[in-house]
Parts: structure tokens; C-alpha cells; sequence
């Protein structure tokens, strides 16, 4: 028994404990860049507010991941962030391919339990932190944050030499005096010709979710009293379908011209005013008779927020450095979201929802974003990283978020081992830096790395096959061409003549364009090299196609049949690594149908939005090349590209080698005790954690198993049953061989076997 005095005041139970770096925030921004810096060999203290980590993609609140892929809805092909967020939705993809966000749950909480450098503490809200005093004044350097734990009344203490604000509204950043600013800048500011005028409003607000489901017998709904009253408050109340729920009804959104720190409870209660109005318009109007046997499954209790602080570091992201996709030499991580910016009304706006405007391509973000300008030991992360208001409505999402969380990670990791500041990590090691991001599965757009320690660079690579793509054969799908439809091809100077299927329902025109992009980087079809109309008559026909045009470096080219729906095109069941059939059609994941064409002067580009279907169709049109393509070579895994770009960057097989395997040779012995191997795990699928069901678990270019021998033929390490981008075999016993072989032992009689890198450490 615990009996105590009276007394006149007691203090919490407080634990005392420090970190090498300590994280505030437990999104998906905080969970990737405690588990990358844990995985860096630092100890991390990683601390949230809430009982689950993944903040807006938590269960609690159930938004979809998304990033650079955008849905597939925008011309950035093969664009998916690397890394831990690769990794973890692609284990969510192989545990949870229908999206529940309890699974998705489970999947980030065991990610960051596994690592043994991580201390995490839910449930847990940092209030107050100090500051390192000398000379009797306060320095910039934080030295400690106080958090408290309302599930077991406990106080915690934390000290570290290096902290990292990741929790949405930055409140350490704030607490520590770092500078941010809150609302939109002036267009005159940055010169963004795209910033919003007061009308529009100046913030972003929050998204109450809710999900809906069919009880099989008729359900009614008595709205609470504070339900909304009269719908038509809602200008957008007519396109409610009763079968949306959940982040497909984004737009429920509200308190843009409130603050959204601290109004955050009164915008919640707007916001379930909103939902609960909604689903009473839903059951109770008449309107929906499909609705009578739906019920309320769940209604989110804390809403997702958008914006509110944002933190400047050393250099702030503008409008331009996305449309224009500037280059920067400390690129850490990279965006490829729209400028997406919502009317500050939310919902009871009678605006669009959101006002969309993507680049032709990705862009990078520089390190400098990444941490306080004058708070000297704090990196800052997620939505609140250095940028402008315009920039921010890229950035903000959160798979962009995650890797910046992943360059704070390494950042961090760096700053441990050198003794240096985050500024310092960027000004005196920005080598190291990126080499590090790169092996920790980062892609730095435009950045050229090289591995010295990697001992494939010195060695010879040979294949037992090479794919020399000169067909890819027809199957019994044959599609009207009902969208405009582009085989994308690479290539390298000539462009080989394609020989493709047509079926002609009637006398018809089938009309042709040769295009590629502006920039090799892109994948956006905005040059055409070459036009051909031919005549077709009734039936099918085998149309050939030559090109008199030519490319100056290697690049995706797009062989375009323009839409007509008197015309069929035979496609094939075949894929390949780095090949892609994409199409210009109205996509409903995107707010500009087929082409963006802004109608006034916003600092965007004109153009047409060619994206893929997703499986289980998009497959690939049926061809015959004139010559092969020949960009398929073992060479291809070392030269540091870990994804389609301007080339394919892979090894492929022929489809017809049954045993396929790779060999790399030294001319003397070499020592290996590490290897490292990234797999085609499909960058182009967007892999959304809800509402999204996906038609398999493993991505159909992924090799699942392989065997590696030493030059004796003795096996030194297997991979079974992989689904992930990176699998690392560590030798205990390190070998000494002038050879190894990788045999690849998985089938897949629709995909050649493929990788993208293989490295010797």
C-alpha cells in the first residue's frame, strides 16, 4: 500500500534520460528520420503526442501517402521516394494491399520498435525547453526539451546535442525563438506569380475523414444537434457520392482564416459539424436511396492539418525553384507534388477545392531548407521546412515530407561523428552527405555520385543474357484507342522504325506523333519531332512507322497514337523494366484533365499530362523494332542511377534465358564482407496506404530470389521471397575471391529478370 502525507504541492514523476538526437514528432517525417538516423548508428529519442506513430497517416486521422507520384496523375514517371519510406509502404503494400489503416499502423510502430537506437515515448507532448546559457545570456543552442505523458504522469527530460522539430506546428522551432513565418508572402517577395491574394486567403486548412460502410439491412441516422443544419452552406453539397469516404473527401476542410495552432480545437468541432451535416444530407435528403443500408464505421477525432508554421533555414524554396526545377549543389531530397493550394474557406468556399499546377518533372530541395537559420543545433522537418507559401503547397505532402526526414537522418548522423553543427554538415562534409543519402536509397535528381569504397566500380561485370529489346510480342487485348495512347521508348541517337497492330472498325486516319521531352530528366512529351497521317480502311493492318528524326542524347521518346475511337491497337502482355505505355485521358485523381493550361499569368507551364493506367491493366502496346534497343546492359549496375531516368539504368535478361545470372570479376582478390542489391520494385506505382486497393503484394519486375556465389562456386548469401527496393547480405565471415555470381532463381514468364544496382563493400 502507498499512503502519503498531505503537502502543498507535488511534482510528476520525472525521468531524466539524453540522446544523440532527440525528434518531436511522430509523422512519418519523424518516424523515417529517427529510424535512418538509428540505422546511421546514433542514438535517437523519438517523441509524439499521440498513442501511434504516422500522424496524418495514422489511423487516427487516414490520409493516403502520396508524393511525387501524385496518383500517377502527373507526367512524373518512375518518381516514387526511395528509402525508408520506400520501404515501409512496400512492406505495407505485401501485408496490406487493401489499406487498412490499422495494419499500416502496426507496420510503422514495428519499423521503429526494431531499431535498438531509438527510444520512443508515446503519448507524449514536449511544453517547455532550455536553452545552453554562458556569460550569463542564453546561447542559440537548445539544450534540453520537458515533455509530459498523460498516460502515465510522468515527466521526461531530454538532452541532446542535436534536435530535430518534426511535429507540424513546430513547437520547438517555436519554444527555441527560431524564426518562421505564418500566411502567404507578398507576390512581390519572392517574385511568385502564383501567390494568393487576400481573397483566396493565406493558409491552408484542416480535413476531417470519415469512413462509411454497407450493414447489409437499413441503418438510420439522427443527426447530434450540432450537425449542420442547411447543406446548401456547402456550395460544392451536390457532388456528395454517397460511395466517397474517407481522403476522397479531402475537401471537407475548414479554418484557413483562423490561426491553426492554436483554433485547432474550434476548427475540429467545425469540422465534425461538417461531416456529421454531411452524412445527415447523405441518409436523411432523399437524395441517395443507394445510401439506406450505409452506416457511420468511423469518424476521425483529431483533424489532419495542412499548414501553419513554417521555419526558415539557410535558404527558402520559391515557386520558381519548383516550376523551373532548379538545380542546387547540396540537393538532399526531392518533390514532385503540384503547387497545391486550397481556398483559405475551406468548404464553405465556392471556389475549387484545390487549385493545381504541376512541374514537367521533379525538383530538387537543398539541404539549406533543412534546419533553423538561427537556432544553431535544430533541424526542422515535415510541412515546416524552409519555403515559401507557394513552395510549401508542393512540399507539404508526406511522402516529400519523409525524405526530407531521411536527410535529416544522415545529417544528424554526420553532425554526431564530425562534432559539427547541421549548417557545418552542408558547408564542410556535402560529399559524404550525399554519398550516404545515396546508399540509404535516396534519389538526388541531377546530382552525379560516386562510391570510391565500392568494390564493383573496379571490377568487370558480364551476363549470362542481356534483354535486346527488338519486340514486344501481341497478345488477345486489343483496346479502342479512345485516349490518345505513346509507347515510351528509350533511346539513344537514330530511333528505330516500330511496327505496331491496328484494327480500322471503318475508313479511317491514323494519325501519329514522334515526341520527347524538353529536358532528359522529364518525361513530359512536349516536343513533337515528326508528325504521319495514314489512310486505313476497314480490318487490320500491320502499320510500320520509320523516323527520319533523330535525338542528340539519350532520352524517352513517345510514339503517340492520337486518339480515334474507329481504331483498335494490339497490346502485349509483356513487361520490362523501364518500359511504359502512357496515355493522355481525363484522370480523376488530377484537377487538370489532360492538360494544363493555366488561363492567366501564374508562373506555370503549358502542357499534357500523358500518365499510365494502373495494373492490372496498362500494358504495354505490341511492337516490332527495326532494331533492337540495346540499353539493357549489366553495365548499367554501377553507374549509380537506381531508377529510369533518361535510360532504363537496369540489367534486364532476355525473356528467354531460363537461368539468368550476372558475374563480377576482379583481376586480383578482393575481400567482401557486404553486398547490396536494389531491385525494380516498380517507382512508378504511387503505393497509397487507404482507401487504394492494389492488385498484388510483390511488384512484378522484383526479383524474390537469388543465390550469390563465391569464385569456388560456394554459396555466400540468398535472398527469399523479397519485395523490398534494397536487400543487404552481411558476410560474418568475410570472403576473399576474385568472383562472385548472382544467380537469379525466381520466374516470372511475363517480366524478364532485372536489377538496378549491385554493390561490394
Amino acid at each position: 500500500m502507498t499512503q502519503e502525507e498531505a503537502s502543498a504541492k507535488r511534482t510528476p514523476k520525472t525521468i531524466e534520460s539524453a540522446a544523440d538526437l532527440v525528434i518531436v514528432g511522430g509523422g512519418l517525417t519523424g518516424t523515417c528520420a529517427a529510424i535512418t538516423a538509428a540505422r546511421a548508428g546514433i542514438k535517437v529519442t523519438l517523441i509524439q503526442d499521440r498513442p501511434v506513430l504516422g500522424g496524418n497517416c495514422s489511423s487516427e486521422v487516414r490520409l493516403w501517402i502520396l508524393g511525387a507520384t501524385s496518383h500517377m496523375g502527373n507526367n512524373n514517371r518512375w518518381a516514387r521516394e526511395g528509402g525508408v519510406i520506400d520501404e515501409i509502404m512496400l512492406e505495407n503494400i505485401y501485408r496490406n494491399p487493401d489499406g487498412n489503416p490499422l495494419i499500416f499502423d502496426t507496420v510503422l510502430l514495428e519499423k521503429v520498435i526494431q531499431e535498438s537506437n531509438i527510444t520512443l515515448l508515446l503519448n507524449t507532448a514536449v511544453f517547455d525547453l532550455d536553452k545552453k546559457t554562458g556569460n550569463g545570456s542564453e546561447s542559440d543552442e537548445i539544450e534540453v526539451v520537458h515533455a509530459f505523458c498523460s498516460q502515465n504522469s510522468t515527466k521526461y527530460q531530454v538532452s541532446a546535442p542535436l534536435f530535430c522539430d518534426a511535429s507540424g506546428d513546430g513547437i520547438v522551432g517555436f519554444l527555441a525563438g527560431a524564426a518562421f513565418r505564418m500566411g502567404a508572402e507578398s507576390a512581390e517577395e519572392f517574385g511568385e506569380k502564383f501567390a494568393p491574394d487576400k481573397a483566396y486567403g493565406e493558409l491552408l486548412g484542416h480535413s476531417m475523414y470519415f469512413y462509411s460502410k454497407d450493414a447489409g439491412r437499413p441503418v438510420k441516422f439522427i443527426p447530434p444537434s450540432y450537425a449542420l443544419q442547411d447543406i446548401t452552406e456547402i456550395p460544392r453539397y451536390k457532388t456528395f457520392n454517397p460511395k466517397d469516404f474517407g481522403c476522397r473527401l479531402w475537401w471537407l476542410e475548414f479554418g484557413g482564416r483562423l490561426d491553426t495552432v492554436h483554433d485547432t480545437e474550434k476548427i475540429k468541432w467545425e469540422l465534425w459539424k461538417v461531416v456529421y451535416g454531411a452524412w445527415n444530407y447523405i441518409k436523411n435528403s432523399g437524395e441517395f436511396p443507394e445510401s439506406e443500408n450505409m452506416t457511420l464505421e468511423w469518424v476521425g477525432t483529431i483533424p489532419g492539418k495542412r499548414e501553419s508554421r513554417r521555419f526558415e533555414g539557410d535558404y527558402m524554396l520559391t515557386q520558381q525553384d519548383v516550376v523551373e526545377q532548379k538545380t542546387f549543389e547540396d540537393t538532399t531530397a526531392f518533390g514532385g507534388w503540384s503547387l497545391d493550394l486550397h481556398p483559405a474557406d475551406g468548404v464553405y468556399s465556392d471556389q475549387s477545392g484545390c487549385n493545381q499546377w504541376h512541374s514537367k518533372g521533379v525538383y530538387s530541395i537543398p539541404y539549406r531548407c533543412y534546419y533553423s537559420r538561427n537556432i544553431s543545433n535544430l533541424f526542422i522537418a515535415g510541412r515546416i521546412i524552409s519555403a515559401t507559401h507557394v513552395a510549401f503547397a508542393s512540399t507539404r505532402v508526406m511522402a516529400t515530407s519523409a525524405v526530407g526526414g531521411q536527410a535529416v537522418g544522415i545529417a544528424a548522423a554526420l553532425a554526431k561523428k564530425y562534432n559539427c553543427s547541421p549548417r557545418e554538415v552542408g558547408t564542410q562534409h556535402l560529399e559524404e552527405y550525399q554519398l550516404e543519402l545515396w546508399r540509404s536509397g535516396q534519389y538526388l535528381p541531377q546530382t552525379h555520385i560516386a562510391d570510391p569504397a565500392d568494390l564493383v566500380q573496379k571490377a568487370r561485370i558480364s551476363a549470362s543474357s542481356s534483354l535486346h529489346l527488338s519486340e514486344l510480342p501481341g497478345s488477345d487485348i486489343w483496346n479502342v484507342i479512345e485516349h490518345s495512347v505513346a509507347q515510351m521508348l528509350p533511346v539513344t541517337a537514330s530511333i528505330p522504325a516500330i511496327t505496331i497492330h491496328i484494327e480500322a472498325l471503318e475508313d479511317t486516319v491514323l494519325e501519329v506523333e514522334l515526341r520527347r521531352s524538353s529536358e532528359v530528366f522529364n518525361h513530359t512529351p512536349d516536343i513533337t519531332l515528326e508528325t504521319k497521317s495514314i489512310p486505313l480502311s476497314a480490318g487490320k493492318h500491320e502499320v510500320s512507322l520509320d523516323w527520319s528524326a533523330g535525338v542528340a542524347e539519350a532520352c524517352y521518346v513517345f510514339i503517340c497514337l492520337m486518339k480515334n475511337e474507329l481504331l483498335k491497337v494490339q497490346y502485349s502482355d509483356k513487361r520490362v523494366t523501364g518500359i511504359l505505355t502512357v496515355f493522355n485521358a481525363t484522370n480523376p485523381a488530377v484537377s487538370n484533365y489532360g492538360k494544363q493550361e493555366p488561363t492567366a499569368d501564374l508562373g506555370v507551364d503549358t502542357f499534357e499530362f500523358w500518365c499510365p493506367q494502373r495494373r492490372p491493366a496498362g500494358q504495354n502496346v505490341a511492337f516490332r523494332l527495326s532494331e533492337p534497343i540495346t540499353l539493357f546492359e549489366p553495365k548499367n549496375l554501377k553507374n549509380a542511377l537506381h531508377r529510369p531516368i533518361s535510360a532504363p539504368n537496369a540489367w534486364v535478361a532476355d525473356f528467354t534465358d531460363e537461368n539468368p545470372s550476372i558475374k563480377i570479376e576482379w583481376n586480383e582478390k578482393v575481400t567482401v564482407s557486404k553486398i547490396e542489391l536494389v531491385f525494380d520494385t516498380d517507382s512508378d506505382h504511387p503505393m497509397e496506404n487507404v482507401i487504394y486497393v492494389h492488385p498484388e503484394t510483390v511488384m512484378p519486375f522484383c526479383v524474390s530470389d537469388l543465390e550469390i556465389a563465391d569464385g569456388n562456386g560456394a554459396v555466400i548469401g540468398k535472398i527469399s521471397e523479397n519485395h523490398q527496393t534494397k536487400q543487404t547480405i552481411f558476410l560474418d565471415n568475410p570472403v576473399s575471391t576474385k568472383s562472385i555470381q548472382i544467380k537469379i532463381l525466381s520466374k516470372n514468364v511475363h517480366v524478364p529478370a532485372a536489377l538496378f544496382e549491385i554493390r561490394c563493400y
